[in-house]
């Protein structure tokens, strides 16, 4: 290389007398060492010693200039910090030979800027490049500095710093960061806030000042309720925006319970002070919070007011005695009653009284009453300025009385006119009372003459019962006489009549044909009455 390899012809050689020369401008930092091969021939051409090795150092000249790794450098030192605080370190680096003054770099702090409240805020390590504060901690206060943001001009120079070194040049920023050396203090020692009773939202906005770095933990403002608060009724959330403290009703307040309440409130901030530095007495306030009376409306006790009767009593009858009472009690209010919801008409109220008496009979079994349970809504009202209302509910839970007969169904029943067929059919009881007035019901043959001789009716549980045709009937439309009594006391019973069709059965086929419009299977008619059978069995 520098002979007959790239680069080529650096070097030559006298062929006569041995004398190397170099052809151009050497470059230690592209290649600092040669190394080349010589050897001798006589005239005619051949070897006569060689080769041996030649090795040409390049030596270093100063011609390169010191660089900084990075253009700017940026850097925090928190404030009051003590002196002797390393803020950041500055890199340059020299191309120049490292084992000669060339490459040997020194640092300097040229410029500061700004330059209070002193000139040499800062001190640079010249070897390292360590940048640490030289000023008290007192008076690195960001509060009082004229800035929080310095900016230095640093030098770096080579030949060890000596006149003819070769410079470079980089910025150092240096943020003179906020640390938590300021309490909140209350704006006010004494904050006022007027509020209806019943309502609830900001009633008063709290301010506060505080002199640390807006938007950081050390300003953030964080407020408590220290006193004066035993029922939680109060509230305060901090506006991030201007860090006041928003303090609200979340508890409706009472104006008959107390007309005034007095906070006791502190603010500190999220982070916490630096040990010098405490909470005093601005940084409490005291908030007074006066509640306006509010005519309220009458509140009904029990509510829902619940009460048990018989269906079908005397209309008039007494039901129940309304409590609604005013929370207004300093003003003397009358309260008085009125009906605001009945479904079925079935009451009245007494306006001043209270009292709730029937208008109409109680039916258990009406479509008004759900679950037994017949309710209807009152309302009471005061005489303030607006007149306030309230509303209460009566619920009525009606007791079953024995007042509906039962029934039978189905109303229509098919048999086969062919004795030899299935002529058994299944009929169940039914009843708007309940128990003990409804099942378990006895259905019977009507007593007339010979009416036994073709039909025979069998109870198969509390609910149903068989009948049988006990020989064959011509095909034709008949008339089944029947009394279905419930076991109510007294007890209940209906005459009723099942219409028996008679009709042709045929390979399990039933035709109604010429005896009614209905036509069916004779199966549906089997599976329903097995179905009961071995229910009944089960039980």
């Amino acid at each position: 290389m520098g002979a007959d390899e790239d680069p080529v012809g650096v070097f030559s050689i006298n062929r006569y007398t041995g004398e190397v020369s170099v052809s151009r401008s050497l470059d230690r930092e592209v290649i600092p060492i040669y190394r080349l091969q010589v050897s001798t021939v006589d005239m005619s051409g051949h070897l006569v010693e060689g080769p041996v090795a030649l090795e040409i150092s390049v030596i270093d000249q100063n011609d390169n200039r010191p660089i900084f790794t990075e253009l700017r450098y940026s850097g925090e030192v928190l404030e009051g910090s003590p002196t002797g605080t390393t803020v950041m370190t500055m890199t340059a680096v020299d191309a120049d030979d490292p084992n000669t003054d060339n490459a040997v770099l020194r640092y300097n702090i040229m410029r500061q800027s700004p330059d209070k409240p002193s000139p040499n805020m800062f001190y640079i390590d010249p070897e390292r490049g360590h940048i640490v504060t030289v000023i008290s901690p007192s008076l690195l206060d960001r509060e009082t500095l004229p800035t929080t943001t310095y900016e230095l001009e640093i030098v770096a120079k080579d030949m060890a710093g000596s006149e003819v070194g070769l410079i470079g040049t980089a910025t150092a920023t240096i943020t003179i960061t906020d640390r938590n050396d300021h309490a909140p203090e209350f704006t006010h020692s004494l904050f006022q806030a007027i509020v209806d009773e019943g309502s609830t939202g900001v009633v008063v906005n709290l301010t506060v000042d505080d002199r640390d770095d807006p938007a950081t933990g050390a300003w953030r403002a964080v407020y408590s309720i220290i006193n004066g608060d035993p029922n939680r009724s109060f509230e305060i959330t901090t506006n991030p925006d201007n860090n006041e403290g928003m303090l609200s009703v979340i508890k409706p307040l009472d104006y008959e319970r107390t007309a005034y309440h007095t906070l006791l409130i502190k603010v500190e901030n999220e982070e916490q002070l630096v040990p010098d530095v405490g909470y005093g007495p601005s940084s409490t306030a005291t908030v007074t919070v006066t509640v306006q009376d509010v005519n309220e409306g009458p509140v009904f006790y029990p509510d829902p007011m619940v009460v048990t009767k018989e269906e079908n009593i005397s209309v008039g009858s007494f039901v129940a005695l309304l409590n609604a009472t005013d929370p207004d009690n300093l003003q003397n209010q009358n309260v008085r009653y009125a009906v605001l919801r009945d479904p079925a008409g079935w009451l009245n109220v007494h306006p001043e009284r209270g009292a709730v008496n029937t208008t109409a009979v109680l039916d258990r079994e009406s479509p008004f009453v759900h679950n037994n349970q017949y309710t209807a809504v009152f309302m009471a009202y005061d005489n303030g300025h607006p007149p306030a209302t309230g509303t209460g509910t009566l619920v009525i839970t009606l007791q079953d009385v024995n007042d509906n007969a039962p029934y039978v169904y189905p109303s229509v029943v098919r048999v086969c006119e062919d004795a030899k067929e299935l002529n058994v059919f299944t009929l169940a009881g039914r009843d708007r009372d309940i128990s003990p007035n409804g099942e378990p019901f006895k259905i019977e043959l009507a007593k007339q003459n010979g009416l036994d001789k073709t039909w025979r009716a069998t109870r198969i549980n509390s609910t149903h019962s068989q009948v049988m045709l006990l020989h064959s009937l011509k095909r034709a439309n008949y008339q089944l006489p029947l009394v279905v009594a419930d076991s109510g006391e007294p007890s209940l019973s209906s005459n009723t009549e099942v219409k028996v069709q008679v009709c042709t059965c045929k390979k399990n086929r039933m035709d109604c044909n010429g005896v009614g419009s209905l036509r069916s299977s004779l199966l549906p008619l089997l599976i329903t009455t097995i179905t009961i059978l071995l229910s009944t069995l089960s039980l």
